[in-house]
């Protein structure tokens, strides 16, 4: 029998508040820095309930689009609000746990092992990748690429072609970890140090020091707004 004429899903009222927002600032020119309207005014001018609009809210807040700040207000991260479908958001939020526990497993060992095997050319490597992250992170980027050529360089200097093999399995779960991370608040400073104290200790040829150093990185990748968010219907 066919599944065409299912009944349709009705799109949440928080989700057309967030496409309202996002025409908002496109049309009021916001940029990044700028003040969105309190959560009542925009419940009020909209004619929603502010149950709706702080559904909304947290939802531009996971994807790293705005940020509340101490004092109050919620201020705009970037130049527009270019927000990912929220059925995306739960399909990303259910694999990401397992996606997490395995870079952890991977990436400790990889570290541990590069401490022990990098060569030269290894480590002009990671210090490329780290000053291309270090750039992107001035031009006010999150830095995903230098993060990519950064965890590459790991591998590549572990010297292990079954792990390596491994690695480029889940490479595109792996790069939805980084960008989720990346765009959490502050979150691309945080992580270029944790790569430059990795960095020092395969440098060192300390292996169990790297291996730690990365399983601090990985367990701060974790801590992402998004695998703290409940999805909700309205009411």
């Amino acid at each position: 029998m066919t599944d065409a004429l299912r009944p349709m899903a009705k799109p949440r009222l928080y989700e057309q508040v967030l496409d309202r927002l996002r025409q908002y600032v496109d049309e009021a020119g916001l940029q990044a820095g700028d003040r969105l309207p309190p959560e009542r005014d925009l419940a009020t001018r909209l004619g929603v309930s502010r149950a709706s609009v702080k559904q909304a809210i947290v939802v531009l807040e996971v994807q790293g689009l705005i940020e509340a700040r101490h004092g109050g207000g919620t201020y705009l991260v970037r130049d527009s609000l270019d927000v990912e479908p929220v059925e995306k958001m739960v399909e990303r939020r259910q694999r990401l746990p397992d996606v997490l526990d395995a870079r952890e497993a991977l990436e400790t060992k990889l570290a541990e092992l590069a401490a022990e095997r990098r060569t030269d050319e290894d480590l002009a490597a990671m210090r490329t990748a780290l000053a291309r992250m270090a750039g992107e992170i001035e031009d006010d980027g999150h830095g995903i690429e230098g993060d990519r050529l950064f965890h590459a360089a790991v591998t590549t200097a572990a010297h292990s072609s079954l792990l390596a093999e491994f690695m480029r399995s889940i490479a595109d779960q792996i790069a939805e970890s980084r960008t989720e991370s990346l765009r959490q608040p502050h979150r691309p400073e945080r992580s270029l140090a944790q790569h430059r104290a990795i960095l020092e200790a395969i440098a060192l040829q300390r292996p169990g020091q790297a291996a730690s150093a990365m399983r601090r990185h990985v367990r701060t990748v974790a801590k992402v707004r998004l695998l703290d968010w409940e999805p909700e219907d309205d009411e």
